[in-house]
């Protein structure tokens, strides 16, 4: 888990792999690369049996970078609720992940980032490191020489702000009256995508309060000199975008020096409610530690003691986040991913040839119907008719729903013979019907809401980090085509309306762009499968480019691999070290092609099989995950398994989609 100080790539081992299976996948002739690859099926499969927890569901760890780390100590410095052991082991985790230029990079074998390394050295400092340390002043003397504190994104000097390291004034404005504006205007709260709205209204509380709980030390050897300009705060020309839009925020600067006191008032309170309203059944906000880290703040600036019920379950849900590598060693996740991870441990493992009423996918498959989501969430304000049906991402998650899990939920159900059939059907039945219900009027599937293309929102100079719209993106889109494929509705007008858009989202090179994942590789290995399943032949214009693509960007070594710099660089498209989920990726779509015999394919197959570790799982330290292009980097631990497992059991059993088809024909689809 842990990467190298340098950020250097680590380098997969082959070990001698174990004979002991108990998952008993189909056998396979012999010879060829075929018994290898069965071999490595087995030992893959026991391995992610063996992870399976008791009641069902399996979840990998979801690391991201340490700026989760570091705001979580600056909450508890702010709250006062500091913990000496776990200061001492969260401080552990962030000293670990510096680069030996003194950075912090935002994902493994990345380059520094600016804002991740203030809010790492800042941490520290609250931890007791000196400034004269050497690890302490190689930060700030690379934080300098990138501009300090003043060329950090905007959510970083709002923590440095908390503490009067930065002053308010100097921050953009975004007001708590923006509760109130319906929902057909521009800027409106759900016009922002669902992560960013829950995190946008506690900020306006907070940006209204401006709390300052003063540091007991400066952070000057962070700033460089005043008299070197910040091109953060050159205006554009107002004839652009981006040049009104710093003009309205000097304008929401003078309304906040104006503003009606009791409208303020009222506006923060109707914020507080919306807050509390969201609050899920595990204290959390949307499963997701960012918008309950700020929920928390904004709740408790309005009055609300620690000790209140829904600030006493807020903070206890963060304490779920943390995961402990070694017993002096905390780190923080962004999220938790078990309804994803354990749909697609169930895919893997029935298209590795587990029995559909295999004890491990029929538990799986009884959690996963608990977990349906059957009441309205946020998703309901574009879609108040449509009735509910979908899954979240998290443990407890009820608002938000989302596209992408509800189409792989039902892929993994309808490989599961589940003792009431009845009961699997209506559920799927649901799913089905929300996900076409949440079709976007350009044919395409965003993830957790429907037509979230507003311009506007990403202009805004509070907005300065990550993606706060979610439009419809190729990947979702291909799982809802396959998702329809596989339930023998490749024809109809939704699907037909979905893979039209898909074609003509390709890429001049072939391929097609991943949003979340990484990422031409992410967005081909998730396309080609779904036009394939959806009836499109191997020899279609579309699919040659893309296999054509993906044989050319294939590593010496025999894998695939894309670095996350492909989002800002074309340079890095389609290159990077070789991954045990990319490589997998590739060879899905490869499969769906038609093309198992093609040497692209052997090739990856021996590499995934060469690579695999004598437990059965593959070493991956890089990052393939994707929560915002450019910005915001996931490596789910449990990609590493599932998706070679996949690869892999479709290759021995030459079966190019998987067992979805099997199931089909089995119900009578």
């Amino acid at each position: 888990m842990t990467a190298t100080t340098d950020g250097s790539p680590g380098t997969p081992t082959h070990r001698t792999p174990s004979a002991s299976s108990t998952s008993e996948p189909d056998p396979v002739p012999s010879g060829g690369p075929e018994v290898a690859a069965q071999r490595a099926v087995q030992r893959a499969a026991d391995h992610l049996l063996a992870r399976q927890s008791p009641e069902g569901w399996w979840k990998g760890d979801l690391e991201t970078n340490v700026t989760m780390d570091a705001e979580d100590l600056m909450l508890r410095q702010f709250l006062g609720i500091t913990d000496a052991k776990v200061i001492a082991a969260s401080a552990r985790w962030i000293r670990s992940q510096q680069r030996e230029d003194g950075a912090w990079p935002t994902f493994h074998g990345g380059p520094g980032d600016v804002s991740a390394t203030v809010e790492a050295y800042v941490a520290l400092r609250l931890a007791g490191d000196a400034p004269d340390e050497a690890h302490m002043q190689l930060a700030a003397k690379w934080a300098r020489a990138e501009g300090g504190v003043a060329a950090s994104r905007v959510f970083t000097r709002i923590w440095l702000a908390l503490f009067g390291w930065w002053s308010w004034d100097d921050l953009p404005e975004l007001p708590p009256e923006i509760i109130y504006l319906p929902k057909w205007m521009p800027l409106n709260i759900y016009s922002f995508g669902c992560w960013a709205r829950q995190t946008i209204v506690p900020l306006t509380v907070v940006g209204a309060h401006r709390p300052v709980r003063p540091a007991p030390f400066g952070i000057d050897e962070l700033h460089v000199d005043p008299s070197v300009p910040n091109p953060r705060q050159r205006k554009a020309p107002i004839t652009t975008w981006d040049g009104v839009f710093q003009r309205v925020d000097q304008l929401l600067h003078l309304y906040r020096r104006f503003s009606p006191r009791p409208l303020r008032r009222t506006a923060m309170n109707a914020c507080a409610r919306w807050i509390i309203e969201r609050q899920e059944a595990d204290g959390c906000w949307g499963g997701i530690q960012p918008p309950a880290v700020y929920s928390v703040i904004a709740l408790h600036l309005l009055g609300y003691d620690l000790d209140h019920p829904v600030l006493r379950a807020g903070l206890e849900s963060l304490d779920r986040f943390a995961v402990w590598p070694e017993d002096d060693v905390r780190m923080i996740e962004a999220c938790q991913s078990p309804v994803w991870d354990t749909c697609l441990a169930a895919i893997a493992l029935a298209d590795a040839g587990l029995a559909p009423d295999h004890p491990a996918l029929v538990k799986a498959a009884e959690w996963m119907l608990d977990e349906q989501i059957t009441r309205p969430g946020d998703w309901s304000v574009q879609r108040p008719q449509l009735a509910p049906g979908g899954w979240a991402f998290e443990f407890h998650n009820d608002n938000y729903p989302d596209i992408d899990d509800t189409a792989e939920v039902v892929l993994a159900l309808r490989r599961v013979a589940h003792p009431d059939p009845a009961r699997l059907d209506s559920a799927i039945d649901r799913a089905v019907r929300w996900n076409i219900g949440m079709q976007s009027k350009n044919g395409a599937w965003g993830a957790f809401d429907a037509d979230n293309t507003s311009p506007f929102p990403n202009r805004l100079p509070f907005c300065d980090f990550g993606e706060v719209i979610d439009p419809p993106s190729a990947d979702v889109t291909a799982h809802v085509v396959e998702m329809m494929a596989a339930l023998g509705l490749e024809h109809d007008q939704h699907t037909r309306r979905g893979i039209d858009w898909l074609l003509s989202e390709q890429e001049d090179n072939g391929a097609w762009f991943g949003r979340w994942g990484v990422n031409y590789i992410y967005g081909t290995g998730s396309v080609v499968p779904a036009l394939a399943a959806a009836g499109l032949p191997a020899s279609h214009p579309a699919i040659r480019r893309a296999v054509a693509w993906l044989e050319s960007v294939q590593n010496a070594d025999g894998g695939w691999g894309e670095d996350l710099r492909s989002y800002s660089d074309s340079e890095w498209i389609g290159r990077g070290h070789s991954t045990a989920s990319q490589t997998a990726w590739a060879l899905l779509a490869l499969l769906a092609a038609g093309e198992r015999d093609n040497d692209a394919v052997t090739r990856g197959v021996r590499w995934l099989v060469d690579t695999q570790m004598e437990d059965g799982s593959w070493d991956e330290p890089y990052f393939t995950g994707t929560g915002f292009p450019r910005d915001f980097s996931i490596n789910y631990h449990l990609y590493r398994m599932v998706f070679p497992l996949t690869a892999l059991g479709r290759y021995v059993r030459a079966e190019p989609f998987g067992t979805a088809g099997h199931a089909m024909a089995e119900k009578g689809a």
